[in-house]
Order: C-alpha cells, then sequence, then structure tokens
C-alpha cells in the first residue's frame, strides 16, 4: 500500500484558513459579550416615535416597529408628527414634543 501524500502548501492554506476562522470567532464572540443588550422597554427612553393616532393628551405611537399607548406631557401631537420617548409607565410611554 502506498504512503498518501498530502501537498504541503495545501495543508498550509488549510491551516491558514482554519486559525483565520478561530480567530475571527473569538474576537466576534468577546465583542459580542462586552456589547450592552439594547432591548426591553428600558431601552425605548429617548427614541423618536411617530404619532399614530392624536395625543390628546393619550393616543397612539409608533415607535421601534411598535404601536404603544402614549401620554403626551404638555400640548397635542397630530397624526405624523414626531415625539420623544421620556419615560414608560407599564405599557404606556410618556412623550413630549421633539
Amino acid at each position: 500500500m502506498d504512503p498518501i501524500y498530502i501537498n504541503p502548501w495545501m495543508l498550509a492554506l488549510i491551516v491558514i484558513i482554519v486559525a483565520a476562522f478561530i480567530v475571527f470567532a473569538v474576537v466576534w464572540s468577546v465583542r459580542a459579550h462586552r456589547r450592552k443588550a439594547a432591548a426591553g422597554k428600558e431601552d425605548l427612553v429617548g427614541r423618536t416615535a411617530v404619532v399614530k393616532s392624536a395625543l390628546n393628551p393619550r393616543g397612539i405611537v409608533f415607535v421601534e416597529d411598535e404601536l404603544w399607548s402614549a401620554v403626551i406631557e404638555n400640548g397635542t401631537a397630530e397624526p405624523e408628527e414626531e415625539v420623544i420617548v421620556t419615560k414608560v409607565e407599564g405599557l404606556k410611554l410618556r412623550v413630549t414634543k421633539k
């Protein structure tokens, strides 16, 4: 039975590709663990919302691809106006004009 011959350049290429993948995976996972999770209702504070039904003072706003009940703190806001989320109270947002 003849011994199997492996081209040294092919072996080197495979080792380099595997090493590069491992380095990429380690760097990516370290960055992912250091980054703060941006999810949940607490992350809505400071975001811009679009008014869907007039806020006088209660209405509906669209923020982060979701519809929320909202109360405007001062004045009123008409549909398609932008407002800023200032507080989250349960399932209701407190907003102010931009």
